[in-house]
């Protein structure tokens, strides 16, 4: 189990540092061509407070729309196309898993059986010769049945592991799409100021705080 458990720590590291990484560098290629344009005496002028990104309602639905339809594609639908090979590679890994115990389960499975009718040419039989070259080891009835149920574990293991990469997948993908909408203009500010004002009935001058949001 130790080892499902590593597989997505690593999945949820490897987006974190990813999208650490492209904010540092979006943050430091911003810099560096503000500076550059300064020091030719071009004015910079900030766009973010000129006007705002339209904000698209429907795009995270789309986005984990897409991305069950077909695993990555919500990621590539959110230009976050660095993601859709992790994804192929988690469900891939998953799928592979599964269908390995599968085959390994069949196999038991079908020996089992065929020893309990009491035939013995199965692939797990040795017929007398234990170290002739390809000779397979010999599997008592015990040893079949306890190998089948505990390849059958593994494969339903792997069934549920490669599901929950699926739901992650489009969770990712909505969430990623929500984030990439998400308002930090400049333009977002509190502010706490001395209020005064004059009572219109009274005549009398009221005091307190005033906060203020812009948005």
């Amino acid at each position: 189990m130790s080892k499902y458990l590593v597989s997505l720590a690593i999945y949820f590291l490897v987006i974190s540092f990813g999208l650490a990484q492209e904010k540092e560098s979006t943050t430091q290629a911003s810099d560096s061509i503000t500076t550059s344009l300064k020091k030719e005496g071009i004015t910079v002028v900030d766009t973010l407070k000129i006007r705002k990104k339209a904000i698209n309602p429907l795009a995270p639905s789309k986005a984990a729309f897409y991305s069950a339809v077909f695993p990555g594609l919500g990621q590539i639908y959110n230009r976050r196309y660095w993601k859709a090979p992790i994804v192929y590679a988690i469900i891939g890994g998953g799928i592979y898993g599964y269908i390995y115990n599968d085959d390994l389960y069949d196999r038991f499975r079908t020996a089992f059986k065929r020893r309990q009718a009491g035939f013995t040419d199965d692939e797990f039989y040795d017929l007398g010769t234990p170290n002739a070259p390809g000779a397979d080891p010999d599997f008592s009835e015990a040893a079949l049945e306890s190998a089948q149920e505990r390849y059958q574990e593994d494969r339903d293991l792997w069934l549920l592991v490669t599901i929950g990469m699926y739901a992650l997948n489009i969770i990712d993908a909505n969430v990623d799409s929500h984030l990439k909408q998400f308002n930090v203009d400049d333009d977002l500010s509190m502010d706490l100021k001395p209020y005064l004002d004059m009572d219109a009935i009274t005549a009398k001058p009221v005091y307190g705080m005033a906060l203020t949001i812009k948005f």
